[in-house]
């Protein structure tokens, strides 16, 4: 039914359509750490190329962050992400993710959440679930309540690779088909939500929280603005626009390149997403902090604000805290 989690559609094309020209090695955060080919996109299109299998590339998708910066600048509109996605669900099984699909498995078997006639609702990362004042002040601004079922599960399911029954996903939608404006924290959940509900108006949370005059005006021109790259590249050539007046109208600085894709602040690769508490790359959020001239961070997305914090001494806050500032 939902063609075993297939990524958002945006290209007809995979790993065979790549040229080799290199053009996703200048965004992409593994290759800036490791300078090992191998473990880039590139790589790994011209290693199935030359008929690799899902073992000789095996720590090459696990090392991937998918920050889907690279998607952007392909010029052979390859579905990176997708590709991603689909080897790792061929991957061999490790104990952690055999809980990963014991979790999903009961879920899908629990009673099914009541359709909701709300406006709008929130679906919080596992970031913004823990940190318990920035989600009171994310509803307080947006109005809206948390989903019953957030598709925590789920989320980590499609990060990991691991498979996810239709009848799991069928049960997370239901409710969400009687919204009329679905919020999402989590990028790449929220590329799949576009694709799964296509009729449905879904914003990530950063894109919901600057629409708000209140919030809109609390961002400062010394302010450097953070922006969660998932959701972004899943739309970037729509939502550059929307970044880029932001910026003309605050004044303020952002964490995008100059092919304006947007440098994730924090990296993780697949075992990290698992770990109870993922390590802190600090390394790139540098990366992010260098060279700009700020008196403070804003940050999309809470599990960036880790990493910023410690690559910097100037404050970083939530974007929900401008309202407030």
């Amino acid at each position: 039914m939902f063609g075993a989690l297939k990524s958002a559609p945006r290209a007809d094309n995979d790993y065979s359509a790549c040229s080799g020209c290199s053009l996703c090695l200048l965004v992409c955060p593994v290759w800036r750490t490791t300078h090992d080919l191998r473990l880039t996109p590139h790589g790994r299109a011209k290693a199935l190329q030359h008929g690799a299998s899902i073992v000789d590339i095996a720590a090459s998708v696990e090392s991937c962050t998918l920050c889907s910066a690279c998607e952007p600048v392909c010029p052979e509109n390859i579905d990176l992400v997708g590709m991603i996605l689909k080897l790792r669900r061929q991957l061999p099984r490790s104990a952690a993710l055999h809980d990963v699909q014991t979790r999903v498995n009961t879920a899908a078997v629990r009673p099914p959440v009541a359709r909701t006639d709300t406006r709008s609702v929130l679906l919080p990362d596992k970031g913004l679930r823990a940190q318990s004042k920035a989600l009171a002040q994310v509803h307080a601004l947006l109005a809206c309540p948390s989903a019953e079922d957030d598709g925590a599960d789920i989320a980590l399911s499609l990060e990991t690779g691991v498979y996810v029954p239709d009848q799991r996903i069928e049960q997370f939608l239901a409710p969400l088909r009687g919204v009329k404006h679905i919020i999402v924290a989590d990028g790449l959940l929220l590329r799949h939500l576009k694709s799964w509900l296509p009729k449905s108006k879904i914003s990530s949370l950063g894109v919901a929280l600057i629409a708000l005059p209140a919030v809109r005006c609390g961002l400062r021109a010394t302010d450097l603005y953070v922006i969660e790259p998932r959701a972004y590249h899943s739309d970037q050539k729509r939502l550059v626009a929307l970044y880029d007046q932001l910026r003309f109208d605050t004044g303020c600085t952002m964490n995008l390149d100059l092919l304006r894709i947007a440098i994730p602040a924090a990296a993780r690769g697949l075992h990290d997403c698992v770990k109870p508490r993922p390590i802190v790359d600090i390394e790139q959020a540098l990366w992010v902090v260098q060279g700009r001239k700020f008196s403070r961070v804003v940050a999309e997305s809470v599990d960036d604000m880790a990493a910023l914090s410690l690559a910097t001494d100037k404050p970083v806050v939530h974007v929900s805290e401008l309202n407030s500032a």
